[in-house]
């Protein structure tokens, strides 16, 4: 028996075109659902499933160690390749899938390493003794080494200087500076954090410690210690395996679920009909007014594939629903997904067009109906403006679609080659649908095409053009955009952040514009420029995820995202340094002895940034909801500040100090800022902790730029002595038009510092006693190598 994939979703008020997620649940101390996905370009290995449960049964210990007992992996899902062969233990995933796995288990992507990485979309010391050493000379694994000399005035080591850990320790922390110790167990506290570390960790959470963010995350405000040593049970494992069918069953699914919940507009009426060898009337026409009546359908989305597929008998019931429920046929749309082989789908014809209703379909698979297509054809079926270049990362099965409203257009359509198109090279539909289209054979030729049409009829026209196009390979991945909001809700005043990541392969996309196109449910569009600049509402500068804070709130209700990125001109690159990744730990001394790991493989600067060819893409980030906003226009006085900056750095030259960031805006980071103010301290603390009191820089010639420019400032500290050695340390403001103040940047140190001539410079012995270290990274228990 053949097993099928139907469900017809239908409507009849006309169609206007989240989150990002994880199915981690905590419940009752115990981690659930987490998803380790296995890339598809793995080679087969049985091992590899046994490494992943030892590190995770490892990790669980550790984590509920660390966490003074408070959590531990209860169950943990591994999602198996369809490149692996099928075997009877492995179950069929429910809502798994490898674009939401919390870990991602790939081959080392070029030559470039196998460190461990996180992504970072969200906002927000110890004592370790070891050598410092430099490398005279290396030759294969073996390496000279001396003692790092250092100024005697500033404290400072000389440069190139590496640090080499005793590998005995009695240092329990922290986990997230060099986690490899094995006396290294525990987070950073407020006690033992390093508040004037120069790190991502001090930038984005205002110098709180690991564990002070940790103890104020929802998971942890509402867990308490567990009275037992250990945790109460090692993971269980399940291993999942998305069967093709199977897997389309659950892309169905998604695909209605998301259409119902985030496209369709409220007031519209929508029902449902599921059909296999026959069909049936799940919702009849059911009026949208809210969440509930959302459920209502998507409750009723089919959860197993059966046999047989009568697409005529799914359109008729879908009729019989509409006619049912007092609407007309004619103007209705219907939203047609199988994946089932049906030869009698032509019997219907001649009832489809006399229905009058717009049919849209979506083909699940090489299986299904070739007929679908005439189906839509033949009803009227909508295009979408637009074109792309085509790079090399796509190309096959590309087609042109051409559409018109009234005669058909002259076309003329040129390859990158140079080759051309003509009106003639298009097939017209022969069932008078005003659209032609041209299916370029094999390979689509990199580069730009360029295309004309040209409206030969008296009268004006619509006129569309719409190019589809797949990957070119299954081992070269394509350049692909994602989007989300940083929440599904908001209430106004409260800003939301929209997120775009533009990758290849595991490589961030850099250099390329990005557009977010926000749209209410009557129609009114904001467009905003993305920036992966690492200021404002972007974490990470240069990671390809491009981010913004959107504050542009035209009345209540439902907003819907798209994104748009886009490559001209060669600008665009893979950056090859991969950003967030593990500590590499150069080595240890044990004995007295230094013992170097192997060296890990470096970017040169210049091959760093790889160039890519121009592309474009287009992308749905789901909607979110709106409430509080006042009505519309939506010309609300200013009640947000200019965003914190988050990139200050300083450096001495000569006797001045040159500060450089990235400017805010008048409003969070759009538009521009009405002032700035700087001080400075020599102590740390002051600045921390009474920053309306330090020593006010006078910044009367210095203007702001519109947000996202470069600001650079030079001034010389007044009334200060500098000499060899002297530290300032120095923080900024901005406040805008209304006199709203920013919140306080990070603080930053600069140094005076005169290198000494070689013979003047007191080298050290060769046993250092102790070190104070105080590097704090991101986020991230799992290490697999």
């Amino acid at each position: 028996m053949v097993l099928s994939l139907n469900v017809i979703l239908f409507l009849t008020l006309h169609l206007l075109p989240g989150m990002k997620s994880s199915m981690v649940n905590l419940i009752n101390n115990g981690y659930e659902g987490i998803v380790i996905a296995i890339n598809p370009s793995v080679p087969e290995d049985e091992k590899l499933i046994e490494n992943i449960k030892e590190m995770v049964t490892e990790a669980s210990t550790y984590l509920f160690h660390a966490t003074k007992r408070r959590v531990y992996f209860r169950n943990v899902r591994i999602l198996i390749p369809m490149t692996w062969k099928s075997k009877s233990e492995y179950f069929i995933p429910k809502q798994e899938s490898y674009d939401q796995a919390d870990v991602i288990v790939a081959n080392p992507y070029l030559i470039y390493g196998d460190d461990p990485y996180t992504l970072q979309y969200g906002r927000c010391s110890t004592h370790i003794t070891g050598t410092n050493v430099v490398f005279k000379k290396c030759q294969g694994g073996s390496c000279v080494t001396r003692p790092c000399r250092r100024d005697s005035q500033t404290g400072l080591y000389e440069a190139k200087c590496t640090f080499i850990p005793e590998k005995s320790q009695t240092a329990k922390e922290s986990i997230m500076f060099m986690q490899s110790l094995h006396s290294v167990t525990e987070f950073c506290t407020e006690e033992t954090h390093n508040t004037e570390a120069p790190n991502l960790q001090n930038k984005m959470c205002n110098g709180k410690s690991t564990w002070d963010v940790i103890m104020n995350s929802v998971d942890f405000q509402n867990t308490s210690p567990m009275t037992e040593m250990n945790p109460p049970t090692h993971p269980t494992f399940s291993l999942l395996m998305s069967k093709q069918r199977e897997d389309r069953l659950f892309r169905m699914n998604q695909a209605a679920e998301l259409y119902l919940i985030q496209v369709i507009e409220k007031g519209s009426l929508v029902g449902m009909v599921t059909f296999d060898n026959v069909a049936e009337i799940q919702n009849h026409l059911t009026r949208i007014t809210d969440d509930n009546a959302y459920q209502k359908i998507t409750a009723n989305l089919p959860q197993e594939a059966s046999g047989g597929t009568s697409i005529c008998k799914g359109l008729k019931a879908g009729f019989q629903a509409i006619i049912h429920s007092n609407q007309s046929t004619s103007g209705s749309e219907i939203i047609l997904l199988t994946d089932g082989e049906d030869n009698e789908i032509n019997l219907c014809f001649e009832d489809v067009k006399q229905s009058g209703a717009i049919i849209h379909t979506i083909a699940l698979g090489p299986s299904a109906a070739k007929e679908l297509e005439t189906l839509s054809n033949m009803t009227g079926r909508k295009r979408v403006n637009g074109t792309v270049p085509i790079d090399s990362t796509i190309g096959n099965d590309t087609f042109f679609v051409v559409t018109w409203t009234i005669q058909k257009p002259e076309i003329l359509l040129q390859d990158p080659k140079g080759k051309k198109y003509k009106t003639s090279d298009f097939k017209e539909d022969k069932l008078n649908i005003r659209s032609a289209r041209l299916r370029i054979p094999g390979i689509a030729e990199t580069g730009t095409w360029t295309y004309s049409l040209l409206n030969n009829h008296a009268s004006s026209q619509m006129l569309t053009v719409t190019v589809t196009t797949r990957a070119r390979s299954p081992t070269t991945p394509p350049v692909i955009a994602t989007a989300h909001m940083s929440q599904n809700t908001a209430h106004y005043p409260s800003p939301v952040i929209v997120y775009a990541q533009v990758s290849q392969g595991f490589l961030p996309v850099l250099g390329i514009n990005v557009t977010a196109i926000i749209e209410t449910e009557d129609g009114h569009q904001v467009t905003l420029e993305l920036w992966d600049n690492g200021a404002g509402a972007d974490t990470v500068k240069n990671d390809g995820i491009y981010s913004r804070y959107f504050t542009d709130y035209y009345g209540n209700g439902r907003y819907s995202l798209k994104v748009h990125a886009w490559a001209r001109n060669n600008m665009a690159r893979l950056n090859l340094r991969q950003q967030n990744k593990a500590l590499y730990v150069a080595g240890y001394v044990e004995n007295g002895k230094i013992i170097l790991n192997p060296p890990r493989p470096e970017v040169k600067d210049d091959l760093a940034k790889v160039k890519i060819e121009d592309f474009s893409r287009l992308t749905s980030g789901g909607s979110f909801t709106v409430s509080g906003a006042p009505p519309p226009p939506g010309n609300h006085p200013s009640v947000l500040p200019p965003s914190k900056i988050t990139d200050l750095e300083a450096k001495f030259k000569e006797d001045y100090i040159q500060l450089s960031w990235t400017a805010p805006g008048n409003v969070l980071d759009k538009g521009k800022a009405n002032s700035y103010v700087i001080r400075i301290s020599k102590s740390f603390m002051d600045l921390q902790e009474d920053f309306d009191n330090a020593t006010l820089v006078n910044t009367s010639n210095l203007i702001p730029k519109e947000a996202g420019s470069k600001e650079n400032f030079e001034f010389k500290p007044e009334h200060f002595r500098i000499e060899n050695g002297t530290k300032f340390y120095i923080a900024v403001q901005a406040i805008n038009e209304a006199n709203l103040i920013s919140e306080v940047s990070h603080i930053v140190q600069a140094i005076k510092f005169i290198p000494l001539p070689e013979d003047s410079v007191h080298a050290l012995g060769t046993k250092i006693s102790e070190i104070t270290l105080a590097i704090f990274g991101l986020p991230m228990i799992f290490s697999i190598f």
